[in-house]
């Protein structure tokens, strides 16, 4: 009798248990997402100094450039943005990989004839003082302010000797892209 006394006290207790809800559920909380964003015109107008694109550095004599890592005819230049969306606040600078590119993050001498040895072009975000640019990395390229459409940086470009300098031309190219907000 008291196997099934305790039977039916077993069957009564997972009876009551199935009307008896699972765990409670947990408590559930709604929220919004919002989501903003800017579809801006095509790319702003690049100037150097106001006109065209092109940086003529100061010419240096070889003895400036004798040994690695000596720098030599800073030319400062301000990079013009014009022409750009208004809704556009800033253009970060960056640099693309390019034939030009050299893998210490400078630009190398394309020049093919009558080319000036071991030196390569550095890149100087803020003017003639400012910090150097790596164009393989984009490390301290600079940010443009943009108000009206327009802005600009101060920058500059300077020899750069990858070991003794010998005579000759110098010349080479960047290419860049912004990236707007």
């Amino acid at each position: 009798m008291n196997k099934t006394l305790l039977s039916a006290a077993l069957v009564a207790t997972l009876g009551a248990l199935a009307f008896v809800p699972a765990a409670q559920a947990a408590t559930t909380n709604t929220g919004t997402i919002q989501i903003n964003g800017k579809v801006l015109q095509d790319t702003c107008t690049v100037t150097v100094n106001g006109s065209g694109n092109t940086v003529t550095l100061t010419p240096v004599m070889v003895s400036s450039l004798a040994a690695s890592g000596a720098k030599a005819g800073a030319t400062a230049f301000t990079l013009n943005l014009s022409n750009c969306d208004a809704n556009a606040t800033q253009a970060q600078l960056s640099f693309t990989s390019g034939a030009n590119n050299a893998s210490d993050g400078n630009l190398k001498n394309s020049t093919s004839t009558g080319s000036a040895g071991n030196v390569e072009v550095q890149l100087l975000a803020g003017g003639t003082s400012g910090s150097v640019i790596n164009v393989s990395s984009n490390t301290n390229a600079p940010a443009v302010s943009l108000s009206s459409g327009s802005g600009s940086t101060n920058m500059a470009a300077q020899y750069y000797a990858t070991g003794v300098a010998t005579a000759g031309l110098v010349s080479t190219s960047a290419s860049v892209t912004f990236t707007y907000q």
